[in-house]
């Protein structure tokens, strides 16, 4: 049993969650990995093709949908919201640009649960046009999943496709992430690991997204939304870790992941959050220039460009609620023994596996 192994049975045993999944690796693999626990309390063990909701997870994979627009001329860093959203064009955002959204400067606040008083789509898409700027853009970074709502909206406009055809075309078909979807099928259900007793919806989450807001919107959003396994988020990592490969250009991979707000209150790259000088989630192991993304479910990924290492990890730490704190710890704690574990191996061995 690896180290990795044991810190991550051990929260299982806290009842932080009750399952967790884990690769850590380079760009030829992993050198690391593995899974403990149940898809739910009273469920099945987990058996490595278990589907994770991976919620605000999805704002960096969409964000790499957009960076490839970008790269391809379809959307502009500095195109403007109210350029490509009619709707936009007369409000207090029609002049935020693509690349605010993406660095969470654009002052539209987040965190804002419109689901309790605008229970469609319209409705809630509505609200969040209205919603006031409590920042003036370029100020301050203030993590919006409202902002990557219209980000969303955005790429679907200048394109004339759908989100979740952009994800998939941009995204998943060039890695070979099979099973990275939005709102999967009945059908694939079983396979997906418990989230919340939602006292909203009045149930135990299996399967459909968490986020309520984008419960209500049912049709993909740029902020919540998508679920993965831990094989294609292997793909995607040992992707990032070897400059973007199959999916962006070094150039654009690069200024993806550079800091963007280094003057401002926290680092942030586009659409990723970056090593903070004091609060990351994921402690200090990982480098200076390290960059990643957590998911409110109790997900993340992280990635140090400087040693071409990465970090997955994947729990259910909102089952079967969102009560307690301990994931904080934990996480960092996996993060510690993962740098570890990769000063101690050579370089990214061959691997020997295949994401299923």
């Amino acid at each position: 049993m690896s180290t990795l192994d044991e810190l991550l049975a051990e929260g299982r045993e806290q009842h932080i969650y009750s399952g967790a999944a884990w690769s850590v690796g380079g760009p030829q693999g992993p050198t690391d990995r593995g899974w403990t626990g149940t898809r739910s309390w009273d469920g099945q063990p987990l058996d490595g093709n278990d589907l994770w909701d991976l919620a605000s997870l999805t704002k960096p994979i969409v964000g790499v949908a957009v960076m490839a627009l970008v790269e391809r001329g379809a959307l502009g860093l500095d195109d403007t919201i109210g350029t490509h959203l009619q709707e936009y064009r007369h409000s207090d955002k029609a002049n935020l640009t693509v690349r605010q959204l993406l660095t969470h400067t654009s002052g539209i606040p987040g965190q804002v649960p419109l689901y309790r008083d605008h229970p469609t789509r319209a409705q809630l898409l509505e609200a969040v046009r209205h919603l006031p700027l409590t920042a003036k853009p370029d100020t301050r970074v203030q993590y919006s999943s409202q902002g990557f709502i219209i980000l969303g909206l955005v790429a679907e406009a200048a394109t004339g496709q759908p989100l979740q055809d952009l994800v998939n075309q941009l995204v998943c078909t060039p890695l070979g992430m099979r099973r990275t979807l939005f709102h999967p099928a009945p059908e694939h259900r079983e396979q997906a690991v418990a989230t919340e007793n939602c006292s909203w919806r009045r149930s135990m989450i299996v399967g459909q997204v968490h986020d309520e807001n984008a419960a209500v919107l049912r049709e993909p959003s740029g902020h919540a939304g998508l679920f993965s396994t831990l094989g294609d988020m292997e793909l995607l990592a040992t992707a990032l870790a070897d400059e973007g490969r199959g999916l962006l250009t070094p150039a654009t991979a690069a200024l993806m992941t550079a800091p963007h707000t280094d003057t401002l209150n926290l680092r942030r790259a586009l659409a990723w959050q970056g090593q903070d000088e004091g609060g990351s989630p994921v402690g200090t192991a990982f480098g200076h220039r390290s960059y990643g993304h957590t998911g409110f479910t109790g997900t993340s990924l992280w990635i140090d460009p400087a040693t071409q290492r990465y970090a997955v990890l994947l729990t259910n730490r909102v089952h079967p609620t969102r009560d307690g704190d301990k994931i904080t710890g934990l996480r960092r704690a996996f993060h510690d023994a993962a740098a570890r574990t990769a000063a101690h191996q050579p370089g990214p061995r061959v691997p020997t596996w295949a994401p299923r």
